[in-house]
């Protein structure tokens, strides 16, 4: 693992918790001071969250994304009662998905970005045979880990997006922006920078 992705005297591993569905539509509040201080009982160290819609970033020695998952998730059910799935990355992952992002993402305000984590049930690049876009409004591209999705504002609501909420499959993703994502990233290389 690259040097890069851990803070250089603990050994511990940089990772990022992205809660679903949480402080969503007046849905499955939690405040973020009580998530951190979760996170802090559970054995985490130099936790800290982003806004309010549950982006946990924490330095632990382990390793498996898969069992800091289940870890998290069992701590949200005892803690919150919040039936919610985690996806978990690391700081080398989140480096590669940044970098792999299309050029052509500026930040236009008449365009959204989105960058939509898969858990690991889903993770395949088969997952584009099931999910049916408007070519001609939307792009939708596999990176391992993530689909990546744009659209002009002006045809949201003709877009697979809109209709992918009451989709089953959604509920094994959890979504960010294009901005969100490069900001957790950031953050994510500033804890290996400042230990």
């Amino acid at each position: 693992m690259p040097k890069s992705s851990r803070p250089k005297e603990s050994g511990f591993n940089v990772f990022v918790a992205l809660l679903r569905g949480v402080n969503v539509g007046g849905n499955n509040i939690i405040s973020m001071r009580e998530l951190k201080e979760s996170f802090e009982e559970i054995g985490f160290e130099r936790v800290s969250t982003y806004i309010n819609s549950g982006n946990v970033i924490f330095t632990t020695k382990q390793t498996d994304a898969r069992k800091l998952e289940i870890k998290i998730e069992g701590m949200l059910n005892k803690d919150f009662q919040l039936d919610s799935k985690v996806v978990v990355r690391g700081l080398v992952e989140m480096e590669q998905l940044v970098q792999s992002l299309p050029k052509t993402w500026t930040g236009d305000r008449d365009w959204r970005y989105n960058v939509m984590f898969l858990r690991h049930t889903i993770d395949s690049e088969k997952i584009l045979e099931e999910l049916t876009t408007s070519t001609d409004i939307e792009q939708l591209t596999y990176v391992p880990g993530t689909l990546l999705w744009s659209a002009p504002v002006t045809g949201i609501n003709k877009t697979m997006m809109h209709k992918l909420p009451s989709r089953k499959v959604f509920r094994e993703m959890t979504v960010r922006n294009l901005n969100t994502t490069k900001k957790l990233c950031e953050l994510m290389k500033k804890v290996t920078l400042d230990s």
